[in-house]
């Protein structure tokens, strides 16, 4: 059994990386610097950084919805095939179905949590 886990999330994680390598961002060193001032103050520009406050406080809060969001995908992924390999043990079965509801639970309240911090960061511009 722990090797099968092992297997699958090995997997998971090959095919998140090979899922996430379309995003990879290519640019050069001019691309950056060329618009850094054309209608988005930057603090190369003159911005001042309470200006990009809200902006940063954003971003790193949306990339950590992101990745809780890939989690409770994953959790409910390995709930399902803990739930149809448990051979009919009434212990395991409780275990997956544990599994997959917390991880339903943990995504809606992401959900929810990402609409209120935007909501609320909303106020501030």
């Amino acid at each position: 059994m722990k090797r099968i886990r092992h297997f699958i999330l090995t997997t998971f994680i090959a095919l998140f990386g090979l899922a996430a390598t379309p995003f990879v961002a290519t640019t050069s060193a001019v691309d950056v610097f060329k618009d850094a001032c054309s209608g988005n103050p930057t603090a190369v520009c003159g911005a001042s950084t309470r200006d990009q406050l809200p902006d940063i406080v954003k971003n790193v809060i949306n990339l950590l919805f992101f990745v809780i969001g890939i989690i409770a995908v994953i959790m409910i992924i390995i709930g399902g095939i803990r739930y149809s390999t448990s051979n009919g043990d009434s212990s395991q079965i409780q275990s997956a179905k544990n599994t997959v509801l917390y991880a339903v639970i943990g995504l809606v309240v992401a959900i929810l949590a990402f609409a209120i911090v935007n909501f609320v960061l909303g106020w501030f511009k």
